[in-house]
């Protein structure tokens, strides 16, 4: 039997019937007992054959579990770090620090004021920056001995295979589900462990992946079916604590020296569960889905996870600055967010339709669709509301969409844009409007 363990809103396959390591002879016991589980330890890697320098690295080269043949290892380690936001930040300072050999760093984003209290890599001086290039520097100083390779692009379908190949491990930082699979396919296919890390509100999940020929774990046997559109929030939109970033990021550093000097008792197999607000670590145990086929090529994620890919709709998206106007001329403006969400107010002049309702209008068949109630004086239709047309396009048609952050109402924008319905949305969503004049309070 296997059971089912909903974490972050996702689905885990391969539990064991108590949840807990060596409770049965099911699940990941029976794939450890079996002897069929491959043994990650072989993906040390072959060390340098020039000593290291021993100042810098004198306290670790002190634990005999490392010693001078594990700091060799990590010397002659290649490798690729996804993101340096709040997990890719600890994480590569630990790993330059730790004398890594050579990191290709890859983000295409720039910093921006709300990375401060968590994005440890970055100053305000570093503001507007390129996140992969500053942070290149600042690790440069933090240890001239390590190479820092800085790539300001993304991770698509077209070269994920090509900027990950040749690495001895991935670690993955990122906060879209698109990456982690984009991620997880190409290092199944390249046959390289993953380290990946993830975090919610108090809570953080690390585990280590890796395909091994059919025979190992990966993220999609963790993770089968991709969330929709929404379902899972971002930081941005959930909120985060620095001090969370860095417990995941470090246990991630921690695993990717373990994986790759050959130490203890990796991550394989496992996928740990931080609660900071009990201070309390919890683990399941994981098992490959017998019935997942192989990744045999990377697909266009971006269609797999719900959104248009990079060959569809373009994001179609207004400013605050050109909101005013908007509101003057009578568009309609949607606050698409959850209700308990509008306690931190509204923009003037908007109306409240969930996200799903959105949907459920934009999905609706013929000239009608469902109608979506909402709280009193939000402007959001009410039963026996006839004021405006009944048809899904005349509701949607024109109107300005809105989330917390921006990222929901992008990809309803861009999912509408595909049916042929024209919607913008807000950049920065409410959080670019509160504290100005257009804010609203709540409605009560």
């Amino acid at each position: 039997m296997v059971e089912r363990h909903g974490v972050f809103g996702r689905t885990v396959h391969g539990v064991s019937d108590s949840g807990v390591p060596g409770s049965g002879a099911t699940g990941p016991d029976a794939w450890a007992a079996s002897g069929q589980r491959p043994d990650i330890r072989a993906r040390a890697v072959e060390p340098a054959p020039a000593p290291v320098p021993q100042e810098r690295y004198l306290r670790q080269l002190r634990l005999p579990e490392l010693g001078a043949l594990g700091q060799r290892r990590l010397a002659a380690s290649r490798v690729a770090v996804i993101g340096a936001g709040g997990l890719g930040a600890p994480v590569l300072t630990y790993l330059v620090a730790a004398g890594i050999g050579e990191i290709t760093l890859l983000d295409p984003d720039t910093v921006d004021p709300t990375n401060l209290h968590r994005q440890v890599l970055f100053t305000g001086e570093d503001l507007g920056r390129s996140k992969a290039v500053a942070a290149a520097e600042h690790l440069h100083a933090l240890n001239p001995e390590v190479t820092v390779r800085a790539v300001v692009d993304v991770v698509t379908p077209e070269n994920a295979l090509e900027q990950l190949a040749g690495h001895h491990l991935v670690l993955d930082g990122t906060d879209n589900f698109p990456t982690r699979y984009l991620a997880s396919d190409a290092c199944e296919l390249l046959d390289i462990p993953l380290v990946w890390g993830s975090i919610l509100g108090f809570a953080g999940q690390v585990s280590v992946f890796w395909g091994a020929g059919g025979r190992g774990v990966t993220y999609r046997d963790v993770h089968p079916v991709p969330p929709r559109p929404g379902e899972v929030p971002s930081c941005s939109e959930a909120g985060v604590l620095g001090m969370l970033c860095g417990v995941i990021g470090s246990s991630m550093a921690m695993e990717a020296v373990k994986v790759l000097a050959g130490l203890g008792d990796v991550l394989f197999g496992r996928l740990a569960l931080y609660d900071a607000l009990r201070a309390r670590w919890d683990e399941l145990p994981l098992a490959r889905d017998p019935g997942r086929r192989p990744v045999e090529r990377i697909e266009d994620v971006m269609a797999t996870c719900g959104l248009p890919g990079p060959t569809g709709p373009t994001l179609d998206e207004v400013t605050v600055a050109e909101l005013p106007a908007l509101l003057a001329e009578g568009v309609r403006v949607i606050d698409i967010r959850e209700e308990h969400e509008l306690d931190s107010g509204m923009v003037r002049g908007a109306e409240h339709l969930p996200m799903g309702a959105v949907l459920a209008l934009a999905g609706a068949a013929g000239g009608g669709g469902p109608r979506a109630e909402g709280p009193a004086g939000t402007g959001a239709a009410e039963p026996g509301d006839d004021a405006a047309p009944a048809g899904p396009r005349h509701r949607l048609e024109g109107a300005v969409l809105y989330c917390a952050a921006g990222s929901r109402s992008g990809s309803v924008q861009r999912s509408l844009a595909a049916q042929g319905i024209s919607v913008r949305s807000l950049r920065g969503g409410f959080g670019a409007v509160d504290g100005t004049e257009l804010a609203v309070a709540p409605p009560r």
